[in-house]
């Protein structure tokens, strides 16, 4: 398995992930008013800080340790947030996936188990990875829920591991998805939430 893990576009039934660039900050930002800042180190929602966050993750890209996506609907084009690849670990082939945030409007809805389920293959058969993992914040009761059900398993808290956007410090909950998770459980498992959201439409 050769395939590089990014920029690439990655493209299921209902979303496209594309390649993040400057040109998506004006629209970026107005989906970031809609979203919640609550248990992220920056809050993204004036121009200068968007236009930081964005550089920020375009650094990080040419440095080949994040490769940073806007998440698009395939039905109205429209953007609906972002994801990432991050903590990018290429000669052990380990890779995070966060940095996740939507519009209010798409929670609980098929578009993240279905960013998931793309970044994941991507991340397992395009590109070898053995190990993907997942954080998120000790106070995100909603996110740790989240985690659980794509089949990560939880890991461990790491103490006093990130300031929030108020100042506050807070621990990580640590998952993660083996190769062998994937091929065994998660992968099917996802693929039946997706498929179970096209019966009900």
């Amino acid at each position: 398995m050769s395939t590089k893990l990014g920029p690439c576009p990655l493209e299921g039934t209902h979303v496209r992930l594309e390649p993040l660039t400057m040109a998506h900050g004006a629209v970026l930002l107005s989906v970031a008013q809609d979203s919640d800042w609550s248990w992220m180190p920056v809050d993204p929602r004036t121009e200068a800080e968007m236009t930081r966050w964005i550089g920020d993750a375009l650094q990080a890209q040419e440095r080949g340790t994040e490769y940073p996506f806007v998440v698009c609907s395939k039905k109205t084009r429209e953007v609906l947030g972002s994801t990432r690849y991050m903590d990018v670990r290429s000669p052990q082939k380990g890779v995070e996936v966060g940095w996740t945030w939507y519009s209010s409007k798409v929670w609980g809805t098929v578009v993240n188990p279905e960013c998931k389920f793309l970044l994941l293959q991507h991340a397992f058969e395009d590109w070898g990875a053995i190990r993907v993992q997942l954080k998120t914040d000790d106070r995100n009761v909603h996110s740790q829920g989240a985690i659980l059900k794509l089949g990560a398993r939880y890991e461990g808290r790491l103490r006093n591991h990130r300031i929030r956007s108020d100042g506050s410090i807070g621990d990580s909950m640590m998952y993660s998805i083996t190769v062998e998770e994937w091929r065994s459980t998660v992968k099917e498992s996802l693929r039946k939430r997706v498929e179970a959201f096209d019966a009900t439409r």
